[in-house]
């Protein structure tokens, strides 16, 4: 019997599959809306074609005594309609079922996957070479230019999560003669940098450390005398879709208006739409009460750091949090909030910051004592550990930036989009084509907060138009009419 391949899950995995749900299933959705009909044979011949380049989406999902991991597998995916809502169950662990879909509807083509397999910057280059392959065959006497690649984007901020869902090419693997990359089901990216052990402190650092030092702190001192008491985190709350879908709301915007909003006030565009995103809950909210500290995740693509061609997660988790005081106008003025979530940000998404956190959360993952704790213990923990983390939190929001395509597909491609499951309030960004995306998802009906994002930014001058699923069953039913 031929032995698979196999590999262990990586830690930001292993907790998108203990903390899955009904509710947020831990998928999440790249589209591309091209400017024909996706003819569905050829989409099925770019499939089979990138899926032989990407051993890691050949991958099931199995569990084992201590651990889950990813094992390679036979099964071929086939090109489906879209025929269920979006961002459905993927994984279901008594089937051994690929860990992604690819579905078409109308002109759009869709990648959807469970969190587990790969991050938003991996399936960005799936989704791309896809795209890429399918225009080819539709259009086959259509040459790509030279060193057509996705473009750079040097801002931090800017990156997936999902999320799940990274700048669209951080570490991308392709070169610039367009060589295509097999991307193999290899260790993770997490282990590989950030389980060795430190690098090497040149000589007399540790001199120089030692005389930086500060003095240590009298016992009958407190150690921390200007630490402020935990501030209450503002919840959002709301009335639950009825079948556990998302709600899901796009918003699109010309890139260019948006991105003259975030450089007018010095901040990345993603810090801009965060402090757009507080307004609007603050402003669509009954009252902050006692809760006036807003925080929302900012997922961090670690490959424009530490060089990965890997397709696997590969980012880390960086928060932001904003108190209003009692003072605050009623108006939505983003600029003051957007500027202090930038200094706050910066500091925490260096190199260095970031690989101490990683060290640390590496360290206590592979303890002795936890490495023989059996699976279902540990995915008891690692729940509870994401329930406690969840409760300090608002909302979260994803950028995965500016994406530009390989010629021939770029030209007949039009908007990008990006969302995913959510268990609380949350946005996904992406621009294409000049037109910014921002995909509103939420487990609740309510869509009062997405009223106020949009209308913050039209007063500013930015052409926003909106577009929304049906979730309700009285949406529903009329959509049917």
């Amino acid at each position: 019997m031929t032995r698979r391949a196999w590999v262990r899950l990586d830690n930001a995995s292993n907790i998108f599959l203990a903390a899955r749900n009904d509710i947020d299933p831990k998928v999440f959705r790249i589209s591309a809306e091209l400017d024909h009909e996706v003819d569905p044979g050829l989409l099925q011949q770019a499939l089979d074609a990138t899926y032989e380049r990407y051993r890691l989406y050949h991958a099931v999902l199995r569990r084992g005594v201590f651990w889950h991991y990813l094992q390679d597998s036979d099964l071929r995916p086939c090109v489906t309609l879209e025929d269920q809502h979006t961002c459905a169950p993927i994984y279901r662990p008594d089937r051994r079922e690929l860990l992604f879909r690819v579905m078409h509807h109308r002109r759009r083509i869709i990648l959807e996957l469970f969190h587990a397999l790969s991050d938003g910057t991996g399936a960005l280059w799936f989704l791309s070479d896809m795209v890429e392959a399918y225009v080819r065959l539709r259009h086959p006497r259509q040459v790509p230019g030279p060193g057509q690649v996705p473009a750079q984007n040097d801002d931090p901020s800017d990156a997936p999560a999902a999320g799940g869902p990274g700048s669209a090419s951080a570490g991308n693997p392709h070169t610039e003669d367009l060589v295509q990359t097999v991307h193999e089901l290899t260790t993770d990216s997490f282990t590989h940098y950030f389980r060795r052990r430190r690098r090497q402190e040149p000589a007399g650092a540790d001199a120089d450390a030692g005389a930086r030092r500060p003095a240590p702190v009298p016992a009958d001192r407190p150690r921390n005398p200007r630490r402020k008491p935990r501030t209450k985190v503002y919840r959002v709350t709301g009335t639950r879709t009825p079948d556990n879908r998302p709600r899901t709301v796009e918003l699109t915007m010309p890139a260019d208006q948006a991105l003259q909003l975030a450089r007018a006030e010095g901040v990345s565009l993603t810090m801009y739409l965060t402090a757009v995103f507080f307004e609007s809950i603050r402003l669509s909210s009954p009252g902050l009460g006692r809760a006036r500290t807003l925080v929302a995740s900012v997922p961090v693509n670690l490959r424009q750091f530490f060089p990965s061609t890997s397709p696997r997660n590969f980012f880390a988790i960086v928060r932001v949090a904003h108190t209003y005081d009692e003072t605050t106008p009623d108006a939505a003025d983003p600029g003051p909030v957007s500027r202090e979530l930038e200094r706050r940000f910066r500091p925490k998404a260096t190199p260095e910051a970031l690989e101490k956190s990683l060290r640390r959360l590496i360290r206590f993952e592979r303890m002795p004592v936890l490495r023989i704790v059996p699976r279902p213990v540990k995915d008891v923990l690692l729940r509870l550990i994401n329930w406690i983390s969840n409760r300090r939190l608002t909302v979260a929001v994803s950028n995965l930036g500016r994406v530009t395509l390989p010629e021939p597909a770029d030209s007949h491609v039009r908007r990008m989009l990006f969302h995913v499951s959510a268990v609380r309030p949350q946005f996904c960004a992406m621009s294409h084509a000049g037109l910014l995306t921002i995909s509103f998802t939420s487990p609740f009906t309510q869509t009062d907060h997405i009223r106020e994002f949009a209308r913050t930014l039209t007063s500013r001058g930015v052409d926003v138009t909106v577009a929304a699923a049906q979730v309700t069953e009285d949406e529903l039913k009329e959509s049917r009419r």
